[in-house]
Parts: structure tokens; C-alpha cells; sequence
């Protein structure tokens, strides 16, 4: 099964050991762009874009890590209209605090996971 990461740069390394937890699972990451430096051109940003959109399409289930850039969201929506398994991340209470929250936090293909890091790979490897 293929999965893509979203977040923020601020969650890097969680994101890359989730990634690495989910591979050791037997999962297959279809792009790692915590690789990439911070583009620093439109011409970069076009370029990362549309890596991660392809990655993204391209998956089985997303993961979600929040709180997440402003792409992470964007990344959530192209997930929902493409019809895939999200899994949303909080490490805290707050996607269920109805001042805090988001519509589509809530729709039935979006699976929450409030805890710890390891709460979320044992939900998706079990």
C-alpha cells in the first residue's frame, strides 16, 4: 500500500519517522519532501508542487500531520476529491474543538488520531 505524508516544515522530523515506521510496515512512500530545501524561487515551488500533487494522487492513504502548513490543507483536499483513506493527525484535542476545527475533518473517509506519534503508525499498521 502507498502513502504520502503531509505537514509542516516545522514537523519534519516526525514526519520522517513516521515515514520510516510506515515503510518498516511494509508500506511504500511515494515522495519525500523532506528532502527538499526551502525553495527559494516560483520555478522551485512549481516544481515541489507538483511532485507532492502527483505523490498524493498516486498513494492509497495520506496521513495527515497537524498542525501543517498551508499546504498541508491543500494537500488534504486533493486527498478528499480523490477519494483517499486520510488519516488526520493531532497530537492534541483540538480537531474536535468546534471553534478550532474543520468541516472536513469530519467526513467519514477521514479517520482522527488524537495521542502520540506512536498511536498513529500502530492505527495504520494494525
Amino acid at each position: 500500500m502507498k502513502f504520502y505524508v503531509a505537514s509542516g516544515f516545522l514537523n519534519k522530523k516526525d514526519v520522517q519517522y513516521v515515514s520510516r515506521e510506515l515503510i518498516r510496515c511494509g508500506f511504500i512512500l511515494t515522495y519525500n519532501w523532506t528532502k527538499n530545501e526551502r525553495p527559494t524561487t516560483l520555478a522551485d515551488l512549481k516544481a515541489i508542487g507538483i511532485k507532492e500533487k502527483h505523490a498524493v494522487l498516486d498513494s492509497d492513504i495520506v496521513v495527515i500531520l497537524l498542525p501543517g502548513g498551508k499546504g498541508t490543507h491543500i494537500e488534504l483536499g486533493i486527498a478528499l476529491a480523490a477519494g483517499k483513506k486520510v488519516f488526520l493527525y493531532s497530537p492534541n484535542g483540538d480537531i474536535n474543538d468546534f471553534e478550532l476545527t474543520s468541516t472536513f475533518y469530519h467526513l467519514p473517509e477521514v479517520e482522527k488520531v488524537i495521542g502520540t506519534v506512536e498511536d498513529l503508525i500502530r492505527k495504520i499498521c494494525s
